[in-house]
């Protein structure tokens, strides 16, 4: 049966019926410069489905997918390979057709399924509890000042100037509405001096401290002293992971002291997707669980002593009165989630850690060739898998050049920081074990030809 559209009859009725003379007119709150006016320029207004098609692929053609050429992206999203194996899990009927997990009786699947993932974030971020997952790494961000707030009745939250841009703008919107004052530095190339800031400015009226790690230039920092600054002056310590896989490396946040630790979980299951659905991770210390957004999963027995699993935690308002809820998220990306808890268990501890020194190496021996690079100037000294990059020239001029030629060769700090003109020249450059050694002697070869 082929769908009818309404007619403009219909269409009249519906409009009176709400007092508006137009479809336009619903519309009105849409500034004008972001209204559309008149046909799309290059799309015609009839034509045929198999046309549209056509045209549409033709368009698609034009974009560079990331396995087509060298790629050395990442500022907070990384191309890491997905084993096939994790798709097909995923799809199994137990899975896709389970939708929320409210009646235990008939969703122990997923119960059991968010159970083992909490377990697996709480191991990996070092923290006593984690919940059951979160929309993206910025909104649990955002989630875990709110948190900090609600736990320590103060309002001064202070950003280390190496967290995410991106993150920085959602905390600053959704501060707009809370009255939380946020303190926002800038990036420093190996963190000292921002680390520096951040111990002078934490003090008794400080909620909360937010830092990354590894941060947005990729330094890795020991954290143990401004945990301890923090603890001293009855703040929170806020931890941010966007990249999960650096933590089979490294020490983890939560055995540094830190008292919340948030995340993106992309990195590990979840494809790069033009930017989601992502996975977003939150953990924390025990004392704190009663205020952890969202909902956490919890084991029991059943009334015959049978193992089994339940929402165990769930203070939104959906389950408790609104006055009482932690926060108005309202759901976790469960099926992403899935796909995280997947992807870990295939690699156990052993091939996490494996999988961890196989991109640090990667990226300390493209750091080393880019080093040796007249014009070039590695300034991140302790990284994970991604490092800042310093160029004779403007980097996103070279970054277009390189794309030219099929190399997607990092991300411009200009581009995350507009307008600043210090950062013009330098460039995040990640590497993943999907870089091979022939795709990081081309991009080298050809950076050299073009900072000549």
């Amino acid at each position: 049966m082929r769908y009818l559209p309404l007619n403009h009859d219909d269409r009249r009725a519906m409009l009176n019926e709400i007092g508006v003379n137009s479809i336009d007119d619903l519309f009105i709150d849409v500034p004008k410069e972001a209204q559309l006016s008149g046909a799309i320029e290059g799309l015609n207004d009839h034509i045929s489905e198999m046309a549209v098609e056509r045209h549409f692929h033709g368009l698609a053609n034009k974009n560079m997918v990331a396995g087509q050429g060298p790629f050395f992206l990442g500022a907070g999203a990384y191309r890491h390979h997905v084993p096939a194996s994790v798709d097909h899990i995923i799809q199994r009927g137990e899975f896709l057709t389970a939708y929320t997990p409210y009646q235990p009786e008939i969703a122990q699947g997923t119960l059991q399924m968010l159970f083992e993932f909490q377990t697996q974030v709480a191991r990996l971020f070092g923290t006593d509890v984690a919940n059951a997952s979160m929309y993206d790494g910025s909104t649990a961000c955002w989630e875990a000042i709110s948190m900090a707030g609600r736990i320590t009745k103060r309002k001064n939250v202070i950003l280390s100037g190496g967290l995410h841009p991106h993150y920085v703008s959602v905390a600053s919107t959704m501060a707009r509405f809370t009255k939380d004052i946020l303190d926002i530095g800038m990036p420093d190339e190996n963190g000292d001096a921002d680390m520096a800031r951040l111990l002078s400015s934490v003090n008794k009226e400080t909620s909360a401290v937010v830092v990354q790690y590894p941060d947005i230039v990729g330094n890795v920092q020991d954290l143990r002293a401004l945990s301890a600054s923090c603890a001293e002056n009855g703040a929170l310590l806020i931890v941010v992971v966007t990249e999960p896989v650096a933590l089979g490396a490294v020490t983890s946040p939560g055995e540094m002291g830190a008292d919340i630790v948030v995340g993106e979980g992309q990195s590990i299951g979840v494809g790069l997707q033009f930017g989601g659905p992502y996975v977003g991770l939150f953990g924390c210390k025990s004392k704190y669980v009663r205020q952890m957004p969202g909902r956490l999963c919890g084991e029991t027995v059943d009334a015959e002593g049978k193992r089994g699993f339940v929402l165990t935690l769930s203070t939104r308002e959906q389950h408790i009165r609104r006055d009482k809820a932690t926060s108005n998220i309202c759901t976790n990306s469960g099926l992403c989630a899935l796909a995280f808890s997947i992807h870990m268990t295939l690699l156990g501890e052993k091939g996490l850690r494996h999988l961890a020194m196989l991109n640090h190496q990667k990226a300390v021996s493209l750091a080393d060739k880019l080093h040796a690079l007249d014009g070039v100037e590695v300034l991140t000294k302790q990284f994970f898998n991604e490092f800042a990059v310093k160029l004779n020239k403007p980097s996103r001029a070279v970054l277009h050049e390189l794309a030219e030629q099929g190399i997607l060769g990092g991300v411009s700090m200009e581009r995350l920081y507009p307008g600043k003109d210090a950062l013009e020249n330098i460039m995040l450059v990640a590497v993943t074990e999907t870089s091979t050694d022939e795709d990081m002697t081309r991009f080298v070869s050809v950076l050299k030809e073009l900072v000549a």
